[in-house]
């Protein structure tokens, strides 16, 4: 079967400007002679419309997308998502249309609703199965989480005599899962004894980033066909057909199955069997980052953005991504010394800026920060310098990156990461002001190891940055090791608690010190209501602050 793949990069409540890339997808396919093309879970709307979708309007508009989208097609095969209003509830939906009309619609079976998923909130999930007999082919077709099951909608349809699955998909990117995307779709394919289409989205979507990646497997599970990562695709490929046999047994327990009649058009010209090599470990993680900012930025409106350099390699990193993502000249760095500054911070930035090829500005804070000592001298007393003084020029420097984002319409970009998030060591309204935080679910250790793979590309980030230790600068001396364990024992301890979710004594038996253990569960607990307030950040691990792990600020429970 001669299939296009349309791995698009949807824009979430852009019903129209959605509606047209369907369209030209269809006549991109049409002119290759493609017999079925096949899109992303809910194209129409984009993923995840949230509450969009209590909003008649918006569902309203969704489906006369959708009518206008059918009436597009002539004997080719469309098949995409759009949300689908039926007795009184809405499915999370599959149209498949042909001939100017919606032939058949299959609502998603199995809902998810666990990490970044809320989909019980907004839809009822469908029942009915669908397969589509043609003489050349019979396909069926399931929506994402339809795939995960091993009974699930494959099976069933496999078991009925499908030769091809198509799987459309909203799936979120975490480091290691296209890896277990490919391993499961593989069972699932020997298991039906059928063929799959795995259709996956792209793009950066507030927290979330889609890596594509999309798949066809023959009905051995062995990979026929694999589109790239992190960027739009389209293909035209001949799939391999499944055996067209049905298990009568197994048929029986199912239930039954619609069949819809549908014509197949003579596939001229051979399709394509492109196989992209999937990225690992840094390389995967620093494009998904670029992807995430890129598509943050400009479904947003903005084109420049802003952020504090500071000499260290959290800001290096932002910078970083920032020029590959957005362009050197879109990126504004502002060096903004004070007088506890090292003069490195200053020179290495400067480096860092010179090898982007990014703007700077240099605003020194050490006035403004005497002239805040000096107001506040009636409240605060004479005491010596502590926590609020070192917080003070935190945020006099989100003011000012706040203010040329105010003046010029940048996007201020934060530069805190996961390591200082979780256990509050980035300062609230002070290096957490911004409109995105780009390394939030980006642990200290790991932002290293994203810098020295970007300097294997080409060598931007200065030598200095990597090797000096960490310091934010704020007093005399001052390094993050003096109140904080070293960050390769933070990270392994930080991500027992946080993405594992392991209790005190759990992580202490796994080898960590009590003391240790003790600290920082005692930082992470007490910094959730800084975490709340923080802005945005893309999703790279499988549990991500904010969407991905929901406590409540106001808790009283404490590991013993």
């Amino acid at each position: 079967m001669k299939v296009a793949l349309a791995q698009w990069d949807m824009v979430v409540g852009d019903v129209s400007g959605n509606a047209t890339r369907i369209i030209e997808a269809i006549e991109r396919a049409d002119g290759a002679g493609a017999q079925v093309v096949v899109l992303p879970e809910l194209a129409v709307t984009g993923y995840p419309p949230e509450d969009l979708l209590l909003r008649r309007s918006f569902v309203e508009a969704n489906v006369e997308a959708t009518s206008k989208i059918a009436a597009q097609t002539g004997d080719l095969v469309a098949v995409f998502g759009f949300v689908h209003p039926s007795g009184g509830v809405l499915h999370n939906a599959a149209a498949i249309c042909q001939n100017g009309e919606i032939k058949a619609v299959y609502s998603k079976h199995l809902l998810p609703n666990y990490g970044v998923f809320d989909e019980d909130r907004y839809f009822t999930a469908g029942t009915d199965h669908h397969l589509f007999v043609a003489t050349e082919a019979t396909f069926g077709v399931c929506v994402c989480e339809d795939a995960w099951f091993p009974e699930g909608p494959i099976a069933v349809q496999g078991d009925a005599g499908a030769q091809v699955i198509f799987n459309i998909n909203a799936s979120p990117f975490h480091k290691g899962k296209v890896v277990e995307r490919e391993q499961m779709l593989a069972e699932r394919a020997r298991r039906a004894g059928t063929s799959i289409v795995y259709l996956n989205t792209v793009g950066g979507q507030d927290e979330l980033v889609f890596d594509g990646a999309s798949l066809v497997l023959n009905a051995q599970g062995e990979v026929f066909s694999r589109l790239p990562q992190f960027e739009e695709a389209f293909e035209v490929v001949d799939v391999p057909l499944g055996p067209r046999s049905v298990n009568r047994s197994r048929q029986l327990l199912a239930g039954s199955v619609n069949r819809t009649a549908v014509g197949l058009r003579r596939a001229e010209a051979p399709g394509t069997s492109v196989v992209a090599q999937p990225l690992e470990g840094a390389a995967e993680v620093y494009a998904a980052l670029v992807l995430a900012l890129r598509d943050y930025a400009r479904k947003n409106g903005f084109t420049k953005m802003v952020l504090g350099l500071s000499g260290g390699v959290d800001s290096a990193l932002v910078a970083t991504i920032g020029a590959d993502a957005l362009g050197a000249g879109n990126v504004l760095g502002l060096l903004m010394p004070s007088s506890f500054s090292s003069s490195h911070s200053v020179t290495d930035s400067e480096e860092l800026a010179r090898n982007l090829g990014i703007q700077t500005h240099t605003i020194a804070i050490a006035g403004a920060y005497e002239s805040y000592l000096e107001m506040l001298k009636g409240a605060f007393g004479e005491v010596e310098m502590g926590i609020a003084e070192e917080n003070l020029q935190a945020r006099i420097r989100g003011n000012l990156n706040m203010a040329v984002s105010n003046r010029y319409g940048h996007l201020v970009v934060a530069t805190g990461n996961k390591s200082e998030m979780a256990v509050g060591y980035a300062t609230l309204y002070g290096d957490m002001a911004g409109g995105f935080a780009l390394l939030k679910d980006v642990f200290k250790t790991e932002v290293y190891e994203l810098c020295r793979y970007r300097n294997t590309v080409s060598q931007v980030i200065p030598e200095n940055v990597l090797t000096k230790p960490p310091s934010a600068e704020l007093r005399p001396g001052q390094k993050d090791q003096d109140s904080l364990p070293p960050y390769d024992v933070l990270d392994q301890v930080l991500d027992l608690y946080v993405e594992e979710d392991l209790g005190r004594k759990e992580i202490i038996a796994s080898g960590y010190e009590e003391a240790v253990v003790d600290q920082v569960l005692r930082l992470v607990d007490r910094a959730e209501y800084k975490r709340r307030q923080a802005p945005p950040g893309p999703k790279v691990t499988t549990k991500a602050f904010g969407r991905d792990r929901r406590l409540p600020i106001t808790n009283r429970w404490r590991e013993a």
